[in-house]
């Protein structure tokens, strides 16, 4: 992961952390969670049918590479997806056309079991800036076509660049269909801020989904070991439209709360279990994800995985992918909006921590592209929901972690001129912002926007405006949109400016919706500020 800009120090601590302080926890969870080896080869080494159930993906384009993915599952609801306890060889190939008359790259990849037989082909020497077609072969099995895109040469000059932001997609709160209109939009790249999954138990009737065949027992109870995480990505992906998404356009991924547990904090769980439990918790997650996920080895070490990066696209745009999760002190006041109190003003409270922010800081210094991104997991702009009169802040947002949002808000001030967008999942909505000097002056200077863009299904239908909705609006004249229904924003970027599409569906509790803009705006390039289009 070096080409997409990962600081090595940061490498050496997460080891060091891991070995010193959870490892022998960790490595009892991987002991643990994985079938006795004879048994499972007892099986005799046939599948037990197509083993590409879960789809193929693509991710994290650099100019010359890209990761395709696959995962063999030819019963992706049992314990390994059904294959047999052996390691399984792989073919791929990349081609320049979609019937694989040209191939250009080709080789042969190891499935193993220890990573629940996915595959991440690093595909290295192609040309920069153009479309590809990849696809893999497995004991007599070819699995469907994936379509991905390399990111331009370094320093090129690049006249557009099209990204999806997406998040938030809880599979029994209703149907996908957002995710089937998103890859139609043909983007360059897929933007996921968090939420793959949920962690929660999911009941016979799939929820919203109201399913024809009932959901398997194995998911009633909340993900909380490997097997049972591994179990969830299968289910979630097992959806269409989402093998559809991956499918044609490749994703940079990030996570939030959810792929482990809701609002859990660096090692602190919502439940405040005993660290030692959270800590294998934490790491089968990690390596759930990463298994799941088109991510460049290595595998997280244990329970701690390198996630922050940096991926260029020409001189055009810079995305700069946060982690808000996994350094994070636990929240102020016990969690949830709350008024201001001084944990949440306590200047020793980590966020993204320290590395990682001046990681970002001083990566966007030397950026040179007109655009830089920073996908981020939670709002970080203030928002004040006020609904009684006092002002009332989110306690697992960047407001409840107010000195180091100050911190990188000064840093993204004195940044202005590299037009920093911030682009945020979490809260269910779609919402347009104005990043301000000072937050308490609308008059103050606008230094960059933020565009947060809804879920794919998490809430069910939504609503246009909600209560809460309008107590944003009301509070916050920095906000200059919310739309509480299911969808994606589609940024398209210029030299000259950005123009953000906010996209969405009417309902979701059935198949077939029809997508529509809800609402457009554009951004110059040297003048950070939305206005409508």
């Amino acid at each position: 992961m070096s080409d997409a800009e990962i600081p090595r120090a940061a490498v050496r601590l997460a080891r060091r952390r891991f070995l010193t302080v959870t490892g022998a926890a960790t490595a009892l969870a991987f002991a643990t969670n994985l079938p006795d080896r004879a048994r499972a080869a007892g099986s005799g080494g046939t599948l037990a049918g197509d083993p590409f159930t879960l789809g193929v993906a693509s991710g994290d384009p650099l100019p010359d590479a890209v990761v395709i993915w696959t995962r063999l599952a030819p019963l992706p609801y049992e314990p390994l997806g059904g294959m047999p306890y052996t390691a399984a060889t792989v073919e791929w190939q990349v081609a320049t056309d979609e019937r694989f008359r040209h191939v250009v790259r080709s080789g042969k990849a190891a499935a193993r079991p220890e990573f629940s037989y996915s595959v991440h082909v690093d595909v290295r020497g192609l040309q920069p800036g153009r479309t590809y077609w990849y696809r893999f072969r497995a004991a007599g099995h070819l699995s469907p076509a994936g379509r991905t895109r390399t990111a331009p040469a370094p320093g090129a000059k690049v006249d557009r660049l099209t990204f999806a932001v997406a998040s938030c997609q809880s599979w029994p709160d209703g149907y996908y269909t957002a995710h089937r209109h998103l890859a139609a939009e043909n983007a360059d790249a897929v933007l996921f801020v968090g939420d793959y999954i949920y962690e929660y138990g999911i009941s016979a009737s799939g929820g919203l989904r109201n399913t024809a065949q009932p959901v398997p027992d194995q998911f009633r109870t909340e993900a909380d070991t490997l097997d049972r995480y591994r179990l969830q990505y299968a289910l979630y992906k097992s959806d269409p439209d989402l093998r559809a998404a991956h499918q044609n356009t490749p994703w940079i991924c990030t996570w939030d709360d959810h792929e482990v547990q809701d609002n859990y904090a660096g090692l602190v769980s919502r439940t405040n279990a005993p660290i030692e439990d959270f800590t294998v918790r934490r790491a089968s997650a990690y390596r759930a994800y990463w298994e799941h996920m088109p991510l460049r080895t290595p595998a997280p070490q244990g329970p701690d995985y390198l996630l922050y990066r940096r991926l260029t696209f020409g001189r055009l745009a810079e995305v700069n992918v946060l982690d808000t999760r996994q350094y994070r002190a636990d929240q102020a006041d016990g969690d949830l909006w709350k008024p201001d109190n001084p944990e949440r003003n306590n200047p020793a409270r980590p966020f993204a921590g320290a590395q990682q922010r001046r990681w970002l800081l001083d990566g966007m210094r030397r950026s040179r592209a007109t655009w830089n991104l920073l996908a981020n997991q939670v709002v970080m702009s203030r928002m004040d929901l006020d609904a009684s009169g006092t002002a009332t802040y989110n306690m697992d947002a960047w407001d409840g972690y107010t000195a180091e949002q100050r911190s990188v808000l000064d840093g993204l001030a004195a940044l202005r001129a590299r037009n920093p967008v911030v682009v945020t999942g979490d809260v269910h909505a779609s919402y347009a912002m104005d990043i301000k000097r000072d937050f308490a002056d609308p008059d103050s200077q606008t230094i960059g926007v933020e565009l947060v863009g809804t879920s794919i299904s998490s809430g069910g239908n939504g609503v246009e405006v909600s209560a809460n909705g309008r107590n944003f609006l009301d509070h916050n004249p920095h906000l200059k949109l919310v739309d509480e229904r299911r969808g994606y924003v589609l940024v398209e970027l210029t030299p000259r400016e950005l123009r953000a599409h906010y996209r969405a569906v009417p309902y979701i509790d059935r198949p077939g919706a029809p997508v529509a803009t809800v609402r457009s705006f554009t951004v110059e390039a040297g003048d950070p500020g939305l206005h409508r289009a």
